[in-house]
């Protein structure tokens, strides 16, 4: 199954900026982007990098510096749609995934679990933590997306839109994403691979001593 990891190189990470530089949050979009690669090809993926500017990645690179929503929806049209290579008259397109760069927890199992479920739903979706959509796979031809707010749930009336079969996975890993301070915890409690090494040699560590576990930096 191919799948699409959309991947900003510009101003990466902002939200993190109280407690990274610039090029910390760079090095550290990176590596998060390297683990969910990683976890995509080994549960049997074709990882495909969306970004929006040059990647040096060891894997296939898409530049398209439109919006998010217009980016992966120019990806969908090429690989749903119509008049795309994997359009069949003898049946549906073949599923593809769409799996954000920042599921810095992200593992094969974790991965696999949400192809199963694309291959019982022609869309299948994991939310995010506050309504957003962290990953998905869709074969139904006409389902696009619109990423804004709680787009989990306009994601799941788009579908019903559309006539597309929906199911929700309930994913503790893919629905983690990392944008806030906060969430480097999660990072450093659970991550098995680049994402939380890369925090533990720059310095980050946890906190319990107030209670609710936090991250500091020594």
């Amino acid at each position: 199954m191919e799948v699409i990891v959309p991947f900003s190189t510009d101003r990466p990470k902002s939200r993190l900026s109280d407690a990274l530089s610039p090029d910390e949050r760079s090095a550290f979009a990176r590596a998060m982007l390297d683990d969910v690669l990683d976890a995509v090809a080994a549960a049997g993926g074709e990882p495909h990098v969306l970004a929006t500017d040059a990647v040096d990645a060891d894997r296939p690179v898409t530049v398209d510096d439109r919006p998010l929503t217009a980016a992966v929806n120019a990806a969908l049209d090429a690989r749903l749609g119509a008049d795309s290579d994997e359009s069949d008259a003898d049946g549906p397109p073949e599923p593809v995934a769409v799996v954000m760069a920042d599921l810095a927890l992200a593992t094969p199992d974790a991965v696999e679990r949400l192809f199963a479920a694309g291959r019982d739903a022609e869309v299948a979706m994991v939310p995010g933590r506050g309504g957003g959509t962290n990953a998905f796979v869709a074969s139904h031809p006409e389902f696009r997306v619109d990423y804004h707010g709680a787009s989990y749930l306009d994601h799941r009336d788009i579908a019903a839109e559309v006539g597309a079969s929906f199911a929700a996975v309930d994913s503790h890993r893919l629905g983690t994403d990392v944008d806030e301070p906060d969430d480097l915890a999660e990072v450093l409690i659970h991550g098995e691979g680049r994402a939380a090494a890369w925090l533990r040699e720059a310095g980050f560590a946890l906190d319990a001593s107030e209670g609710r576990v936090a991250v500091v930096r020594e």
